[in-house]
Parts: structure tokens; sequence; C-alpha cells
């Protein structure tokens, strides 16, 4: 097989995405839901990777513009290390994940996408979640969209 389609990424094609930090950009829009920005905290808050590896990826980042753990106030990391404590409790719920992934990079060498702006990837998982496309297509297959992820999600956070 020598494509496969996947539509639903156009939006994300060409579009400009900030001179800036993403998360920052994030961050100066009021507008959450076209952002899929989930929760805001004090110090900390959380959005969905809009290039997920599975279906709930979630980052969390701190407020703050700060690249390096070491360099996050007492304040932040203890907001940070709670917020991903609520987000694997909230990710249970809406998608009972049999298993996380949570982690960081820290750095372009150790695979930090966005590597000035320090932040958690939360990653949901389930028996039979990988399989041979990544492999062999070098693509991920992600069962459902940003927006309907993002809605459950947020019904959950209510709930």
């Amino acid at each position: 097989m020598e494509r496969i389609w996947a539509p639903w990424r156009t939006v994300y094609i060409g579009k400009d995405h900030g001179s800036q930090c993403i998360f920052c950009d994030k961050l100066e829009s009021a507008n959450d839901e076209e952002n899929h920005v989930l929760l805001r905290g004090d110090k900390t808050f959380v959005c969905l990777n809009i290039y997920p590896y599975n279906n709930g990826h979630l980052l969390i980042a701190p407020k703050r513009h700060v690249g390096d753990i070491t360099d996050l106030d007492e304040e932040e990391s203890l907001e940070l290390f709670q917020m991903t404590q609520k987000m694997v409790a909230l990710l249970r719920k809406a998608f009972n994940p049999e298993g996380f992934n949570v982690g960081v990079n820290l750095g372009k060498i150790a695979g930090a996408g966005v590597p000035g702006h320090f932040h958690i990837h939360v990653v949901p998982r389930w028996g039979g979640d990988t399989n041979f496309m990544p492999v062999i297509g070098d693509v991920r297959v992600i069962s459902e969209g940003l927006n309907m992820t993002f809605e459950k999600l947020k019904e959950a956070l209510e709930d």
C-alpha cells in the first residue's frame, strides 16, 4: 500500500502555526475549544496533542514559558504532577485504557518536539493498540477525531 488517506488532517496542513511557542499561542487565545485546551490550572494547563500517538494523548505544561525541568519553581512542579494525576484519572474515566505512558522529552536530541516549553505527555494505552502500521508504513492509525476526543474528555471533566 502506497497511500493512507487521512483527510481530517488537512486542517493542519499549511496552517499558520504562529511564530512563537505553540503552548504560549494556546494560552494567549481565549478559544480553548478550537485550541483543544482541556483545562487551565493556576500554574499549568492541559491540551490535546494534535499529532497524537494514541486517542486521548494529552500534553500538560506550565503556563510560564520554561524549557527545562530544573527551571520549574516548586509550585509549578507540584501542580504539574497533580495535573498529571488528575489527567490519568480522567482518561481512565472517559476511555478505560489498560495502561499509560507518562513521560518527558528534555531537549531536541531526546525527542522534544517543542524543546523551549517543558511539557509532560500522558498517552493512554490498550492491548493491541500498536500494529504493523508504525513499523512498516511509518504512520499511526488514530481511530477517533480530535474534536470527538475533546468533547468526551470535557464531558468526563464535568461529571
